[in-house]
């Protein structure tokens, strides 16, 4: 992969009259795992729908290496930024195997059949769900098919992977091994944008925090510099405390109470 860069500036959306992002100014780059925090409604999916094309902003800009988002054809784009939403329908009962290969449509006629076959199969190795390939997504557990919806998005093996809370419904061990694999993305020289609440499993996978609050930027930059318990309390209004593993450093963020 080569390296990239997502600039926003200025970027402003309201629902209503409720200003949901407030002029946004932020610079994405592959390589490194990027995690978007902050409380209900704070914009966070907006975020990511703007980025994505599926929401127009009111202002502002969003350009992909000097590129303007709308001067990229749909086809173009899908194959550089793959987005797993955070509530998806699967409005029609399909095999596993076919809906992980809804994520090479964007390749169809750019790879061989044996291309796009490949790269299925080995989304489906990496997420364990090839043992369910002949299964109907609908016969799953929420967090069996949280996994084949991660495969599909693995399977495009685009530039970007913009993932909304994709952690949401998954165990404690497939949310690490979902980590790992968004985290390999990035190690392969990706781009991985994902929301998500949990501020240690944060912590742990993001190379780089942003935390958003009533439409902007509250704190921006690595997780020891983001989630401080001074930013996490005028934020969310909680006290929190670092505790860090004596073996590994892995960090865990103790919600310790409400901010009184």
């Amino acid at each position: 992969m080569t390296a990239s860069r997502i600039s926003i500036q200025g970027l402003r959306f309201s629902h209503g009259t409720r200003r949901i992002l407030d002029g946004l100014d932020l610079q994405l780059d592959t390589g490194c795992v990027t995690a978007v925090l902050g409380p209900n409604g704070a914009g966070k999916s907006t975020l990511l729908s703007c980025v994505t094309g599926l929401l127009q902003p009111d202002a502002g800009a969003i350009d992909i290496d000097g590129q303007p988002l709308s001067g990229i054809a749909p086809a173009a784009r899908a194959r550089r930024m793959a987005f797993l939403p955070q509530t998806p329908e699967i409005a029609w009962a399909v095999d596993v195997a076919t809906l992980v290969s809804l994520g090479r449509i964007p390749f169809r006629g750019e790879c061989s059949d044996a291309q796009n076959e490949a790269a299925v199969e080995q989304a489906m190795q990496l997420t364990e769900v090839a043992q369910w390939r002949d299964r109907s997504v609908h016969s799953l557990s929420g967090g069996e098919r949280a996994r084949v919806l991660l495969a599909r998005v693995l399977a495009g093996e685009a530039d970007w992977v913009l993932a909304d809370e994709p952690f949401t419904g998954l165990d404690p061990a497939h949310q690490f091994e979902a980590a790992e694999l968004l985290r390999s993305v990035a190690t392969r020289g990706g781009g991985v944008v994902l929301t998500i609440h949990d501020l240690t499993l944060a912590a742990r996978i993001a190379d780089r925090i942003i935390i958003l609050n009533e439409g902007v930027i509250a704190a921006e930059g690595s997780p020891r510099e983001a989630l401080t318990p001074e930013i996490l309390r005028d934020v969310y209004r909680i006290e929190t405390q670092w505790i860090d593993d004596v073996a590994t450093g892995a960090p865990t963020i103790i919600i310790r109470g409400r901010r009184r």
